[in-house]
């Protein structure tokens, strides 16, 4: 066989094979768990993850050009099964338009983590972060699903750091993207509630420096975090005092749990190192997004404070949606009814 015809069926089969790839992964009914081995994922901070896989599940169908993958990575200790009620007609993607593929993030103890790691478990796990997260996505949305663009990412908290991460880090591979409650990095007052819970769960006795038989409920460490996770106006309402003390108690007998310590604690430090300047400058970072951006913040956010997003947004021209509800940082949910419509319209392009 001639050379140039050769190579000419060797880029047939190369193509067959990826669209054979695509199509064998939207055989899988909607929502349902799936997994992609990437075998070893390289860290920046040049570790590696053995045996890596991160979890996935899909919605709807790739049209005929494939020009309508949305990526939706979890917020901080959930899973690609939270993010099922986010799916629908009426909700944030419509799958009769996108195909949405929604990704466990690494730690999550679904994906590659110190909970489900056979030759590094617990503590032996790498530090991982943000960074790491989207470029072990990237490599699901290539090398698993032989995707060479997507129309957008979007994401929650932790979810909406990563979408920050993947413009930035990937701005050609991206036409949409819409971070909800996210930030391109942290503050202070962040900082000061992460590292706060980092120190709550490694004081913890139960914790026992990462080597626990049990996996323990850490009361402290969920207390801090659903102190902050709304506000006081609204804590005060879902909580009267007659029935405080049986709150209370719930934290310390059910604590984060069933999520794993070491999977929290590894998440919890990829957030609090997350920078898409990488160190270096917030304003060169900015140039290099291509991608039309609507940021969704919440003014009432005790968790992630809004302004980076919002000084991010103004930066490159985005669109901005403030969230006003006293439900705080859960304001996306609470406000369902309003961001749901909106963030379906950028989608569609309006």
């Amino acid at each position: 066989m001639r050379k140039p015809e050769f190579q000419f069926l060797l880029a047939c089969l190369f193509v067959f094979a990826a669209a054979s790839t695509c199509d064998a992964q939207q055989t899988a009914p909607d929502g349902q768990q799936q997994f992609a081995d990437l075998g070893i994922c390289k860290l920046v901070n040049e570790q590696q993850i053995a045996g890596c896989r991160l979890g996935y599940r899909t919605w709807g169908k790739l049209n005929a050009d494939r020009s309508n993958a949305v990526l939706f990575p979890t917020y901080f200790s959930g899973s690609t099964a939270n993010l099922a009620g986010m799916v629908g007609a009426d909700k944030l993607v419509d799958p009769s338009k996108y195909f949405m593929i929604a990704i466990d993030a690494l730690g999550n103890g679904v994906s590659s983590s110190p909970s489900n790691s056979a030759v590094q478990p617990g503590p032996l796990f790498p530090a991982f972060t943000i960074h790491d997260m989207v470029n072990a996505e990237y490599r699901l949305a290539t090398e698993t699903l032989g995707l060479k663009h997507v129309h957008a990412v979007m994401g929650i908290s932790m979810g909406g750091m990563q979408t920050f991460e993947w413009i930035v880090d990937y701005p050609e591979f991206i036409d949409v993207a819409i971070p909800i409650v996210g930030s391109p990095r942290l503050t202070g007052y962040d900082l000061l509630l992460w590292h706060e819970e980092e120190d709550a769960l490694r004081s913890d006795p139960a914790w026992r420096n990462g080597h626990y038989a049990q996996r323990p409920p850490l009361g402290a460490v969920e207390a801090l975090h659903d102190m902050n996770l709304t506000t006081p106006a609204r804590y005060a309402r879902t909580h009267p005092p007659e029935q405080f003390a049986a709150a209370y108690a719930a934290y310390y007998s059910n604590g984060i749990l069933p999520f794993d310590a070491n999977d929290w604690l590894a998440q919890l430090e990829a957030m609090i190192h997350h920078d898409v300047a990488h160190g270096g400058s917030m304003a060169e970072a900015e140039t290099r997004v291509k991608a039309r951006v609507l940021a969704v913040v919440a003014a009432q956010d005790h968790m992630v404070n809004p302004k980076p997003a919002e000084d991010f947004a103004k930066a490159i021209g985005a669109k901005v949606l403030v969230l006003e509800s006293d439900c705080g940082h859960i304001s996306n949910g609470c406000e369902a009814d309003r961001l749901n419509p909106v963030v379906r319209a950028f989608l569609d392009g309006q």
